[in-house]
């Protein structure tokens, strides 16, 4: 990194925390002021369009974001304040620009996240569920995690995200953990059943670990799905979190049977109602030899989707995210890598969490080689697959591309239980890819003729 960049990383490091110990004062005063603070620690020209997009969104007191802002001071001090540390100062900040460095002299990608699976046990089994084909006796030891965990600290990544299975199998390791790297934000996507007292009580001393409970709208379309009386067990676990002043979210997965009850006001209100600070939406991916293709949007349930977040984005106090409608935020597919990559129960490093190919496993080979494997650098140097950032996806809006990355790379399936050719997978995407072109070319014409127009007017 040259020295003008680290002194520009230092500044703007600690400008923010400047302006966050400001903020812990009087934080209705002072939200909106918060910018002004920042720019009196920074040249002009330096992140203008980020800090005037942050300006304009908490300058108005009766905006979503003001209120989302004021929630995080309902929080535990102390967990605030490890929060902005972790995630905001060494996971956004100080990581992001270790890891352009690294990216840059390995031309490879380094991603902001590590997605990795403790466990396969699950103690459900969701329909369509991708999670259920690698079988259910496989786990990632704790010296095993310890080190993906310091390898990725060395490349700059202070963001850790548990799948599965269900983590929380693993609860004691995941405290351990918290405790063994407290300058790293974790976040574990959970059904929420067993959280108790105890194990909360533990997340409060620790700090650094924050929930994403899966939630597919009502409870009878969750139930529907994940099980009689899940919905509740959800209720519980966010109530007894709300309680200690711990942050959590909700992880939805849509599909063509929920899509009317996840996209609609009652169930965003709800999560809000709820406590839920963020919202995290997948599009249901047909994944695995037992997978349920028939859960699978149509053209306009997943257009319905698109407007809808995009609605209650600007208009509810949750920060939510729809990984595959807002690719334009992030130019496409951030798998690989880019922005993450996945490593599952057996070690298989991935480049997706729901592609499950691998030319190698973490526990023979190291983190950044991994990185350099050949499907790696196949994402590497093909991403964006689409300049339609409606279809980034290599397997479900561009399944050739898929079926040629793995042909080219000699990656081999890593689904112990029923491994799945390219091919299989590719071929439940096919007629969903040709009939989502049509009308998302259509969508997205429009929304770059919004955008330009926009752009016109404020020249």
């Amino acid at each position: 990194m040259k020295l003008i960049d680290k002194a520009k990383q230092a500044a703007v490091e600690g400008a923010v925390t400047t302006a966050l110990g400001y903020l812990e004062k009087d934080p209705e005063t002072n939200i909106p002021k918060l910018m002004e603070l920042v720019d009196k620690f920074t040249p002009e020209d330096w992140y203008k369009s980020q800090r005037d997009a942050i300006r304009n969104a908490i300058q108005d007191k009766n905006s979503n974001w003001y209120q989302l802002i004021m929630n995080l001071y309902q929080l535990d001090p102390g967990v605030r304040k490890v929060f902005f540390r972790n995630f905001i100062v060494n996971a956004s900040l100080k990581g992001s620009a270790k890891q352009e460095k690294v990216a840059a002299e390995n031309n490879c990608n380094v991603p902001w996240a590590i997605l990795l699976d403790p466990t396969s046990a699950c103690n459900l089994h969701c329909t369509g569920c991708w999670a259920a084909e690698y079988g259910h006796k496989l786990n990632l030891d704790l010296e095993t995690i310890d080190s993906i965990i310091r390898q990725g600290k060395e490349l700059g990544v202070y963001m850790y995200i548990y799948t599965g299975g269900e983590p929380t199998v693993r609860k004691k390791d995941l405290i351990k953990l918290c405790e063994m790297h407290p300058d790293c934000e974790f976040l574990s996507f959970s059904n929420g059943t067993l959280f108790d007292e105890e194990f909360c009580d533990e997340i409060l001393r620790v700090k650094n670990f924050v929930p994403a409970f899966s939630l597919e709208g009502s409870e009878e379309a969750n139930d529907g799905r994940r099980g009689d009386g899940i919905y509740q067990k959800v209720m519980h676990a966010m109530k007894l979190l709300k309680d200690r002043g711990l942050p959590f979210g909700v992880s939805t997965c849509y599909t063509g049977a929920n899509v009317d009850s996840v996209s609609s006001e009652e169930y965003f209100d709800k999560l809000v109602e709820c406590g839920a600070l963020f919202a995290w939406f997948f599009h249901y991916m047909p994944v695995g030899n037992d997978a349920s293709p028939e859960l699978l949007l149509t053209p306009d349930q997943r257009e319905k989707m698109y407007h809808a977040i995009r609605k209650y984005r600007s208009t509810k106090a949750l920060f939510t995210l729809d990984f595959q409608n807002d690719a334009e935020y992030v130019h496409g597919c951030i798998a690989g890598g880019r922005h993450y990559l996945h490593i599952n129960a057996n070690g298989d490093v991935e480049p997706c969490v729901f592609i499950h190919y691998s030319n190698c496993n973490i526990k023979n080979t190291t983190l950044l080689d991994a990185l350099k494997s050949p499907i790696f650098q196949a994402y590497h140097d093909n991403q964006p697959f689409n300049e339609n950032m409606l279809r980034p996806c290599p397997m479900l809006e561009n399944p050739e591309i898929l079926r040629k990355l793995v042909a080219e790379t000699g990656a081999k399936s890593t689904d112990l239980q029923s491994p799945e050719t390219a091919e299989h997978l590719c071929a439940k995407c096919d007629h969903y890819a040709e009939v989502w072109k049509k009308q998302a070319d259509e969508l997205w014409s429009e929304s770059q003729a919004k955008k330009a127009a926009k752009k016109s007017t404020t020249c």
